[in-house]
């Protein structure tokens, strides 16, 4: 189970922010908006009246008219509400009041009286549910675009695997940023990739099967029809057996492909296999030359044992169709790899068909059908090497030839 780059994990705390932050911004708009309609509900009290002042009002002339001691204060209401109030109480104790409205607003109206006169809607408590309303709406409009963003792309990998189901391999989504859902949307590309390679990959099995099954059955076909009803000639004999057992031969591999590309399918069990004794066995059925440049635990190597004998048989039986010399096996330890080499005295491979010959079915130029093999054999090899956790490649061999070089994983103790 592959995991996931912890980098990657801020999808979650990208929502959680959102909301975290848009309801910050709500309560701390709502306590705003309750002070404003607190105040708008009660007004600023009046400051305390200051003490009292002696005052002497005077004449034209400048003689003392009236002597007394001065009280101001703020008016609460009436005509000149907000406006001063001067007290003046004379020496004999007689009262007198002077009342004076409030300064005019930069308008030239007098200021406002309280919210009486204010419009309906900025009343309390009115004006608190619109600032609170306001508000709401901004945090909504401004939390929207986060959300809208991340959910646009979870439409589209909606919208891609619902294609995908429908039978478009070919769909991919676009791998943006480093949340969750890129690393889903880089998944499913991958495994819509896979899907699909293996999709062409059976049809091109299924294609190339039918014309390679086809050739032995038209050479039986042929053989029969020549023999008229006498009994088969030894020739004919050998050849209509040499064609079944190519059919046998074929279907044989095209089943293993098959299960090689489906990674459920049960192809054996895991063991430890000595590379060692598999290869002197399959060179003396060959009788090719075995040489052995590392220790017998560093060829050790964890897998299927008839897996790991069909891919030496088949390389080794590719080397003795085209030889015209000695095959020789090197076994050794390389870049912490246990290294199988098949080499031969062919023609060799040219360096732009070195990959090419691992693909199903495929024969180099000028290479005729009677010459054995189904083109099966070298793409098996290649899978049996990839259910390892391996590879296979293919060289020059120095003084003429090829060489076909089986990377395997030692066994770790």
């Amino acid at each position: 189970m592959s995991l996931i780059n912890p980098l990657s994990r801020r999808l979650y705390l990208r929502i959680w922010l959102a909301v975290v932050g848009c309801m910050a911004l709500l309560t701390l708009s709502v306590g705003w908006s309750w002070r404003i309609a607190q105040e708008q509900k009660d007004p600023p009290a009046l400051p305390p009246t200051p003490p009292a002042r002696q005052m002497v009002l005077r004449d034209a002339a400048g003689h003392p008219v009236l002597r007394g001691l001065l009280t101001r204060t703020t008016l609460a209401s009436g005509e000149f509400a907000n406006g001063t109030e001067l007290r003046i109480q004379s020496n004999s104790g007689q009262w007198f009041t002077l009342q004076m409205a409030p300064h005019p607003s930069p308008g030239g109206q007098p200021a406002d009286t309280g919210h009486a006169d204010a419009a309906f809607w900025t009343r309390p408590p009115f004006g608190f549910l619109w600032l609170l309303g306001i508000v709401s709406l901004a945090a909504a409009v401004g939390v929207y675009p986060i959300i809208r963003r991340l959910t646009l792309r979870l439409e589209t990998l909606q919208r891609s695997v619902q294609k995908f189901g429908e039978g478009d391999l070919s769909v991919r989504v676009p791998e943006q940023g480093r949340d969750e859902v890129a690393d889903l949307a880089r998944q499913f590309n991958a495994a819509a990739a896979r899907v699909e390679a293996l999709v062409q990959s059976h049809k091109s099995l299924l294609a190339n099967a039918s014309h390679e099954l086809r050739s032995p059955l038209t050479r039986i076909r042929m053989g029969l029809e020549l023999m008229s009803g006498d009994q088969p000639s030894p020739a004919f004999r050998e050849e209509i057996l040499h064609n079944i057992a190519e059919l046998d031969q074929l279907v044989d591999e095209i089943l293993l492909a098959s299960r090689l590309d489906a990674r459920e399918a049960d192809v054996g069990t895991v063991e430890l296999v000595d590379l060692i004794g598999l290869a002197a066995e399959e060179c003396a059925r060959v009788d090719a030359d075995l040489a052995v440049n590392s220790s017998s635990d560093a060829l050790q190597v964890l897998g299927v044992a008839k897996l790991l004998r069909r891919a030496l048989r088949n390389l080794l039986e590719n080397a003795q169709r085209h030889s015209t010399g000695n095959i020789t096996v090197l076994l050794q330890r390389c870049q912490g790899y246990a290294e199988v080499q098949v080499c031969d005295r062919g023609p060799g491979v040219p360096p732009n068909q070195r990959e090419r010959i691992f693909e199903p079915f495929y024969r180099l130029p000028g290479a005729s059908e009677r010459a054995g093999g189904v083109g099966l054999g070298l793409s098996l090899v290649r899978s049996i090497a990839g259910r390892h956790n391996g590879s296979v490649h293919c060289k020059d061999h120095a003084g003429g030839g090829a060489c076909f070089v089986l990377h395997l994983p030692p066994h770790q103790e």
